[in-house]
């Protein structure tokens, strides 16, 4: 990959035919499956992700890369109507260099979620990895190669952000941001891209409630919900990290959820019964620990206490029971396997509790009542919610036409498509 301060390409990619874009980047797609275990055991020791999980990664985004292949020529322009008599058309055209700024916890996968859209459409991308997991990304850039994308089209490196990326995203030849990390740099990012007034799309923080009534299927969300919060060992955007928890089923709910905490196995990630591996640092390890102190400090009881084990940074789950919504611990992204149990009374207060939160990324509600699941998910604030009626699956319908309404039409608008029953 090289150097982000080479001259950006802006022809030979933007001209190269659209079903010819296509069909590199299907190459892109066959190569990375002809090379999934590699990949995978690279993801799996750059970013402590157990390997099971590195090769569903792998494995998706190849799809990416394929689904991106098939919609490279179906960008179409309009023809919109105009008070003369004449012919008004809006062409789509490539935006220009598009800057992606890649955080630690899914490397490969965000890298592609941004890469395969930005070359599907034309346009040069330069990828800034994180420091502390560059390998597939770099990995990735080689096979981008190989299948046909032009040198000049793929640039980057890795290096500090306060180096590297502010340089990156001031550059004035840069027409497009994507970012995804943490709050306050996405905020630094917008400053600093002012001056070029360029594009800029941010994917932050986030302190998703997971909203369980009395009436949802008790066992099946005891049964799914420490892995929405603890998955990655709870270093993701989307986890689910508050429980709020009707007080009808509050008691039962968070023993079996403890229960299901202590079965999770911590360990390799290159052994296949591993569930939850190492931390990314001992910095961010230590996040979490001292956010153990500030619940504890205000009044929160440890159902489960994480255990440090080494070498590496290994921290087994934790549960905190008793959380007040406005406690440190229930408004502050830790970014660790850390889940607080929070008791509510009613429908409203569900609501009010769940929105009671600067960070609305993700969430999910559990409930057998499929009139309560459309209110609720209508007025939670956040950008997507899943949605658990049960065993069943007769309201299936109902709930797409919700994930239209609430997410938009089209790939790439935060959608992914879980507010169907499942």
């Amino acid at each position: 990959m090289r150097a982000a301060s080479d001259e950006f390409d802006t022809g030979q990619w933007r001209r190269t035919n659209a079903t010819d874009r296509g069909r590199v980047l299907s190459r892109v797609a066959a190569l990375l499956r002809e090379r999934a275990e590699a990949f995978a055991v690279a993801e799996a020791r750059g970013a402590g992700h157990p390997i099971g999980n590195a090769r569903w990664e792998v494995g998706t985004a190849a799809d990416v890369f394929e689904y991106f292949a098939g919609a490279a020529n179906k960008h179409y322009g309009d023809v919109i109507p105009v008070q003369d008599p004449g012919l008004d058309v809006a062409v789509r055209e490539p935006v220009g260099v598009c800057a992606l700024v890649v955080p630690w916890n899914f490397p490969l996968l965000i890298t592609t979620w941004k890469v395969a859209p930005a070359l599907a459409c034309g346009n040069p991308v330069v990828v800034k990895p994180a420091s502390l997991t560059p390998i597939t990304a770099l990995m990735l850039a080689e096979v981008l190669l190989e299948a046909g994308v032009p040198p000049a089209a793929v640039s980057g490196g890795a290096g500090p952000g306060r180096t590297v990326g502010e340089q990156l995203i001031a550059d004035p030849r840069v027409a497009k941001i994507s970012f995804t990390g943490e709050t306050a740099t996405g905020v630094g990012i917008l400053r600093s891209s002012a001056p070029n007034i360029a594009r800029v799309s941010l994917e932050l923080g986030g302190k998703s409630a997971c909203v369980v009534f009395d009436d949802a299927d008790l066992e099946r969300a005891i049964a799914s919900t420490p892995m929405s919060v603890f998955d990655n060992t709870g270093q993701d955007c989307c986890a689910r990290s508050r429980f709020l928890v009707q007080r009808g089923i509050y008691d039962d709910f968070v023993a079996g959820f403890v229960e299901r905490t202590h079965e999770l196995v911590v360990g390799d990630p290159l052994q296949e019964a591993t569930q939850l591996g190492p931390m990314i640092s001992e910095a961010q390890r230590k996040v979490s620990l001292d956010y153990m102190d500030i619940a504890a400090q205000e009044g929160a009881a440890i159902a489960v206490k994480g255990v440090v084990s080494d070498p590496g940074w290994y921290l087994s789950p934790s549960v905190l029971t008793g959380v007040r919504n406005d406690m440190r611990v229930a408004q502050e992204e830790i970014f660790g396997p850390v889940a607080a149990m929070i008791a509510f009374d009613t429908e409203d207060e569900a609501i009010a509790l769940a929105n009671t939160s600067r960070y609305g990324l993700s969430g999910t509600v559990w409930t057998g009542n499929l009139a309560r699941a459309v209110r609720v998910t209508r007025a939670i604030r956040t950008g997507v919610i899943s949605v658990n009626l049960g065993p069943q699956r007769a309201h299936r319908g109902a709930f797409r036409g919700l994930q239209a309404l609430r997410c938009g039409p089209g790939v790439g608008d935060g959608c992914d498509g879980r507010l169907t029953p499942r």
